[in-house]
């Protein structure tokens, strides 16, 4: 029989494999549109050290990965106590993944970028926010809801 699953694999495994399937897609949807990956992860890394992310070559770039997956990881701890509160939260998977992919998606672009270092504005493209809120919604925040279901349901 299989062991139940704890808070802590939960969070690592929901935060790990939501922010490996965001940054994967991020990487692909960048390269589609000419933005080398390491170029990208400056661009994650801008959030903290602003226009200096874009000269400080593979560092800033390993920083910028660094930053991705502890928002993913924060972002997963959020919705497992938000969950363990409110377990209706979880019931329904894609209901809650579209849900909490939304949330998140629209925090991340009206509320922390404009109040980071980001050195450009948040600007409205239809098609990339489409592509994005998609992948906030099935590649990041499922596998969020995934993970949390799997202790939720043991407990």
């Amino acid at each position: 029989m299989q062991q139940p699953w704890s808070t802590t694999r939960a969070i690592l495994t929901g935060g790990a494999l939501g922010g490996l399937l965001d940054i994967l897609f991020a990487i692909g949807f960048a390269g589609y549109n000419g933005l080398p990956p390491e170029r990208l992860l400056q661009v994650v890394a801008s959030g903290a050290l602003g226009k200096a992310a874009f000269t400080g070559g593979a560092p800033a770039a390993a920083f910028g990965l660094a930053c991705h997956f502890a928002l993913s990881f924060v972002w997963m701890g959020i919705f497992f106590f938000a969950a363990r509160r409110i377990p209706a939260l979880a019931r329904k998977p894609l209901l809650a993944a579209v849900g909490y992919g939304l949330l998140v998606f629209f925090t991340m672009r009206l509320v922390v970028l404009p109040l980071s270092a980001f050195p450009r504005p948040v600007i409205f493209n239809a098609f990339s926010w489409g592509m994005d809120i998609l992948s906030h919604i099935f590649l990041f925040s499922l596998p969020i809801v995934w993970a949390t279901r799997k202790v939720l349901r043991a407990s």
